[in-house]
């Protein structure tokens, strides 16, 4: 391109005359000094708008091409760094450093163009249009890459999600004492995001996820496994401290339902058992008194009542069944449970169920009796008429304990429960004396039941194991401590225990004998020494006469 401006010079003869000379050609650029060319400043407006554009046209259409080069070099380093787009975007100090270097770029543009004449056939004004228009290609970069970001930003929002989601499918699997650190992490993941970012795709797929997210939780809730489900319900209940109830809705307030529903049946479930703790068992007393508690109004609540009566009449019927012991042990732990509940017309059941409690202690120790239980009986009964004294039976237990002691020892006391009523008819008369220098307790089973205690006999010693048959009770002059006992006919055992006085190695003795009517019956208990090679010698049967019976009830020691 060429000026518009034209230089000349006027030509003169050496003799002062004026001639004609040759006119030198106009110079190719504007001089560096003197006013700027015409047309320059909308020239540098050119320059500087195309230079704007990050393309360094400018500086190419002024032939500067090492500064175009600096512009193009530029671009390339911001493009390298931007794509792909990344949820962050550009650092902010590479953003600042590109566009100095683009205003740099139009400054200088701008300023040589002012002072230089460009070569060629261009306008101007055209350039400035061309570089308004090309203005638009970083612009609209800028809002593609923003676009393009924000959807890097989503699809990182997402992948987010999809982390709580499997979160809580791992969670899922596992019992919920293991899993609650799982639950815990996914459900940070989606307050974060319905929080941090509300208007992203994520969070708006949050309450699905949530919904989700409750179900997982509460899965042995609809499997019906209810004691397993009330720690998660309890969990759930607890949320809408942590999470906004806007985002949780009506999930805030659904747990309320289905732990009371949990914490009835599982309750319900453990009535009766031994224990405490919901984990372990227990007697249903904990998750019954959390619902009264935390549900008083609800209508599992009011279920509770009747149910633990229900249990109660169930056991009673039980006590006359196979198992009256166990029965027993229910009875006692429903009573347990029903004296610590938080409601007056419950603890009133207790009542009822220590009355059967002693109906079954009774059952239970006859029961052992007939199973040939013998310890056990004795001591289920004795303790029974140890603590109902008041009780019509206490008088019958007293007589099973002690013929379960004397089974113990002698099975054939055991074959049938002593009679409940005392037979009619003669009675024969058993004496009994103490030769042994220690009291004597004897037990006696038969027709009739009973215990008598001899005292210590002052001044008897031990006899050999030969001698003892033939010298216990015979010493002339010698009162010996008695027990008379009046018998009806019939089969009887006895039980001798040695008592204060006897060391340890002083044994109890049983036996048994047939008293028949119109006889009068003694026997003679004595201790006589164990064999010095600590063999036991055994005992000889009794003699039974005709009118006097006389009964060696030895001991050994």
């Amino acid at each position: 391109m060429e000026s518009g401006d034209r230089y000349g010079v006027a030509g003169y003869g050496g003799d002062g005359a004026g001639g004609g000379g040759a006119v030198p050609p106009p110079p190719s650029q504007a001089p560096s000094v003197g006013p700027p060319p015409p047309g320059a400043a909308l020239r540098a407006v050119a320059a500087a708008v195309l230079n704007l554009t990050g393309l360094g046209l400018g500086y190419a259409l002024l032939g500067r091409w090492g500064r175009a080069s600096v512009c193009w070099a530029a671009t390339a380093v911001l493009l390298w760094v931007a794509l792909p787009a990344d949820p962050d975007g550009v650092a902010a100090g590479v953003l600042v450093g590109y566009l100095l270097v683009l205003v740099a770029a139009a400054v200088d543009g701008g300023r040589i163009a002012r002072r230089s004449a460009v070569g060629g056939a261009w306008r101007p004004g055209l350039a400035v249009g061309l570089g308004v228009v090309l203005l638009a290609v970083p612009a609209g970069g800028a809002v593609v890459y923003g676009s393009a970001r924000d959807e890097a930003r989503e699809q990182m929002l997402l992948e987010r999600l999809e982390t709580g989601d499997e979160r809580v499918a791992t969670a899922s699997g596992q019992p919920f004492d293991a899993a609650k650190g799982e639950y815990g992490k996914a459900l940070a993941v989606y307050r974060a995001l319905d929080e941090d970012h509300p208007g992203s795709r994520a969070a708006k797929l949050v309450p699905d996820r949530l919904k989700a997210y409750y179900d997982a939780v509460s899965a042995p809730y609809a499997k019906k496994r209810h004691c397993e489900a009330v720690a998660p319900l309890t969990y759930l209940r607890t949320l809408p401290d942590s999470v906004d109830g806007k985002l949780l809705g009506d999930l805030a307030a659904w747990p309320d339902t289905p732990l009371a529903e949990s914490l009835y049946a599982c309750g319900v479930s453990r009535l009766g058992g031994t224990g405490g703790g919901s984990s372990g068992g227990g007697d249903g007393g904990a998750e019954l008194e959390q619902l009264l508690r935390t549900f008083p109004d609800s209508a599992s609540a009011r279920q509770v009542g009747p149910a633990i009566d229900e249990r109660i009449k169930d056991q009673v019927a039980a006590l006359k069944g196979a198992e009256p012991c166990a029965a027993t042990e229910v009875l006692r732990g429903l009573g347990a449970t029903a004296s610590r509940l938080p409601d007056d017309s419950v603890k009133k059941l207790r009542a009822d169920a220590d009355k059967g409690v002693v109906d079954g202690v009774y059952a239970c120790g006859v029961d052992q009796f007939e199973d040939e239980k013998f310890g056990a009986a004795r001591t289920t009964l004795t303790g029974f008429a140890r603590t109902y004294r008041s009780d019509g039976r206490a008088g019958r237990a007293r007589d099973i304990a002690i013929a379960a002691e004397i089974a113990d020892d002698r099975p054939a006391a055991g074959k049938r429960l002593p009679p409940s009523k005392r037979p009619g008819g003669a009675r024969m008369e058993l004496v009994i004396s103490n030769d042994a220098p220690n009291t004597v307790e004897v037990l006696y089973t038969g027709p009739v039941t009973g215990t008598v205690t001899l005292r210590a006999c002052a001044g008897c010693e031990r006899y050999s194991a030969s001698e003892g048959p033939r010298r216990a009770c015979r010493a002339s002059g010698r009162s010996y401590p008695k027990a008379r006992l009046q018998l009806p006919a019939g089969e009887y055992h006895f039980l001798y225990k040695h008592g204060t006085g006897a060391t340890s190695r002083v044994d109890s003795y049983s036996s048994g004998t047939r008293v028949q009517p119109g006889y009068t019956y003694t026997s003679c208990t004595y201790v006589i020494e164990r064999s010095p090679f600590g063999l036991d010698l055994p005992q000889l049967p009794d003699p039974i006469q005709p009118v006097v019976s006389p009964w060696g009830a030895g001991s050994s020691r």
